[in-house]
């Protein structure tokens, strides 16, 4: 454990979606029953909201460096939202709250925590079972193991509203699971009878998911029917093994194990995917992650993408069109050649010292980078895992983080507070 010192910042992450869209939309507002959470709070969202943040980026564009990510100096409301604190100091940690080991001997390569949640953690395991974690009882539980999957499970993704998750799995179906009781409401079989390696919700519209498959296709279905869309599919050049969104749901990003980064357009009002751009970061080498983010201030100008590839780098790169064209910023060294390795931004970011990114890394650690450094990058660094790093979580408010190995090993690591 590299233990440090630290101040953690008051905000209440989970109330920064009404926040900001107070200051983002002026107009258009509207209850949407999609964004009511898993505790019953609902949150106003504008239609507007997009489009006049773009307008407000645009207009700081010639105030900043060419290629910066972080806003300007002036840029008081996001240095009020982080605290006035260093990065270092917003990612010390104090060591471990948990370990969680109900999966031991079987690797754990994805885990999250629920939306605008602090307590609620879900993994998935290649010993074909989920399970769904509490945090919040003392000590921490395992609430409910979703069991059904006849083979190892490759992925999983919790839907706006906590209520429901999808997980794919190598046993060739894609399961809908209530997350109160851990039933399985639907299972979906791939008509290819092919390795599902990948999932994720279209994040304006829960009733679709995007899957992923070892025959190179993805494709669009519709959990309420269990029916794949029309128009919804396309092929890769290789087998899908990571998906991302950008926010607003009209750009998909998929990687595969050939070393591409494919983006398509998606159509919000039918479903429709249309194949955009092509990059290949290297060939041969595997897209295990695709993380997409619109900063959260409103100062900051360049959507980003975190992709790990197995070329020992965590890479970094700027989204510069309405296509998904993507432009190498940054990268990281981390040791990284063959391991289903994982990276997120974080959720609450320092702008007064520059934004982190944290990965899970062979090396059995985890790392915190700040990605406006040129040189001595790394912030922090977290050891006590026995194995590669598969992926890494925070919670809602960065309390705490979680990180999960090849081990099967779950660590819950307590952030610094004073």
């Amino acid at each position: 454990i590299c233990p440090g010192r630290g101040v953690l910042s008051t905000l209440n992450v989970c109330g920064m979606a009404a926040v900001w869209q107070q200051v983002l939309a002026v107009d258009d507002f509207e209850e949407d029953p999609r964004a009511q959470g898993a505790h019953g709070h609902r949150r106003s969202v504008s239609r507007g909201s997009y489009q006049l943040q773009a307008q407000m980026n645009r207009a700081v564009y010639d105030e900043r460096p060419s290629g910066a990510l972080v806003p300007t100096s002036v840029a008081e409301a996001s240095r009020a939202m982080a605290g006035d604190t260093t990065l270092s100091e917003n990612y010390a940690f104090a060591g471990m709250h948990h370990i969680f080991d109900q999966h031991v001997d079987a690797a754990v390569p994805r885990l999250q925590f629920a939306n605008d949640d602090k307590h609620l953690l879900a993994c998935c395991s290649l010993d074909s079972t989920l399970s769904i974690m509490t945090l919040f009882s003392s000590p921490p539980s395992v609430k409910v193991i979703l069991k059904g999957h006849a083979g190892p499970v490759t992925d999983f993704a919790w839907s706006l509203s906590n209520d429901v998750i999808v997980s794919t799995s190598k046993d060739g179906t894609l399961r809908i699971w209530n997350t109160e009781d851990g039933r399985c409401i639907r299972e979906v079989r791939d008509p290819e009878a092919s390795e599902l390696l990948c999932c994720t919700f279209q994040p304006m519209n829960n009733n679709l998911t995007v899957v992923g498959n070892s025959k190179h296709h993805l494709q669009v279905v519709n959990i309420s029917t269990g029916k794949k869309v029309k128009g919804g599919s396309s092929k890769l050049t290789g087998r899908v093994l990571s998906m991302s969104f950008d926010a607003p749901g009209r750009i998909l990003w998929a990687g595969d194990d050939r070393g591409s980064i494919f983006s398509f357009l998606f159509d919000m009002a039918t479903g429709k995917l249309t194949k955009a751009k092509r990059l290949v970061v290297s060939e041969g080498s595997s897209i295990c992650s695709i993380s997409a983010r619109s900063w959260i201030s409103r100062e900051a100008r360049d959507p980003s993408l975190l992709i790990n590839a197995c070329v020992n780098k965590l890479l970094l790169y700027r989204v510069v069109d309405n296509e998904g064209t993507l432009q190498l910023k940054t990268s990281f060294p981390i040791e990284h050649g063959s391991q289903p390795l994982h990276s997120i931004f974080c959720p609450l970011m320092s702008f007064r010292q520059g934004a982190c990114v944290v990965t899970g890394s062979e090396d059995a650690c985890v790392y915190f980078f700040d990605v406006e450094r040129n040189t001595k990058a790394i912030v922090n660094k977290l050891q006590g895992h026995g194995g590669p790093v598969l992926d890494v979580s925070f919670n809602c408010d960065e309390s705490l983080l979680a990180s999960a190995d090849s081990t099967g090993m779950v660590i819950i690591w307590r952030r610094e507070q004073k």
